[in-house]
């Protein structure tokens, strides 16, 4: 449902955005860093919506591999951690079970 809501928004963004560029058709003088030129309005407003939904893209992208590395950093640490954990606990259990056979043979009396 949260993906088809975002959908929904993006086609009436894209509806709203194609209608002001349709009503602006009027040439306008654009300036580039290395000159001047004449393009239609439209053509103005569909490149810049484009330039903007690329490069939100591009930094959500970059979050994206951020976050995957950071879980797989995280789970890496996880599963270190259990293996530790359960390998001191295994110690711990074969120590506490050799004690106690240990101090089992010992308090046998002596016949």
């Amino acid at each position: 449902m949260k993906g088809q809501s975002y959908i929904i928004l993006a086609l009436v963004f894209a509806l709203i955005v194609a209608i002001f560029a349709v009503i602006n058709v009027d040439p306008v003088e654009v300036n580039y860093l290395f000159g001047t030129g004449n393009a239609p309005l439209i053509l103005v407003i569909l490149i810049s919506a484009l330039m903007g939904g690329i490069i939100t893209a591009a930094v959500g992208g970059v979050r994206l591999l951020r976050m995957q590395r950071e879980v797989k950093a995280l789970k890496k640490s996880t599963n270190e951690s259990s293996r530790s954990h359960s390998s001191k606990k295994e110690e711990t259990l074969a120590n506490s079970d050799t004690g106690r056979a240990h101090s089992e043979t010992n308090s046998y009396p002596k016949q």
